[in-house]
This record gives structure tokens, sequence and C-alpha cells, in this order.
């Protein structure tokens, strides 16, 4: 049996490869349909469709999603990760980088495994 901790870790990284490759595919068996996502540079919230959309078009790509620290809880079937990272790419052909802060509260169950049901994303200043 393994760590849930470990567990849960290993998800949020598939959840960065997947954003680093485009994947939607991925990203659809990693997010709950129920996903509420708040961006923090608008406070405007997102789905889980608009999330998959913007994959789907083109109109955001990353080319960079670079992990400076990365905390992780877990209680029961209830876990929240706390990423600290440099994201780089376009977003509706505008070239951005930025160092963001992404709170994820996870959910797990067995048929799924580990998915994101509930996002925060914040720019840090650069330090």
């Amino acid at each position: 049996m393994t760590d849930p901790v470990d567990d849960l870790r290993a998800a949020e990284r598939r959840l960065q490869a997947a954003q680093l490759a485009g994947d939607a595919d991925a990203l659809d068996r990693l997010l709950d349909d129920r996903l509420i996502f708040t961006l923090g540079v608008d406070g405007n919230t997102y789905t889980k469709q608009d999330d998959l959309a913007l994959q789907r078009s083109g109109t955001q790509s990353l080319t960079r999603v670079e992990e400076e620290d990365l905390q992780v809880f877990v209680e029961g079937t209830t876990g929240v990760t706390w990423f600290l990272g440099r994201l780089a790419g376009t977003f509706a052909g505008e070239p951005f980088q930025a160092q963001m802060r992404y709170t994820r509260t996870w959910i797990r169950d067995d048929p799924h495994g580990w998915r994101v049901v509930a996002a925060h994303a914040s720019q840090v200043p650069e330090s």
C-alpha cells in the first residue's frame, strides 16, 4: 500500500506534466467535474470545462512549469497541495512568465484516484 502523501504528490506532479504538455485528456482525468478554479489575477472563477477548453483550443500553451516548492497534506480522502513555481508560455497569443502559487484541494475515490475539486492561483512578486 502506498503512502497517501506520496500518492497525492505524484498526482500533483502528473497535473503539472499535463499542464506543460497541454494534455487535455490527462487533465480531464485529474480534474473533478465540480471543479471551481479561482484566478487571483482577476478574481474570476472558472470550471473544469473552461480549463479544458483553454487547453483544447490552444489559447493557453505552457513552455515552462518549474516546481520550486511543494507541500502536501492528506486527511482521509481529502488532500491539499501548495505549489510554488515558475510558469511561462503564451495566453491568447501573448507571451507571459510568472512566479505562481497554487493551492489545490483534492478528493480521492477508488474509481478515479486523486482529482482536483477546488483551486486558487495567485501571482507571487519576484524575489
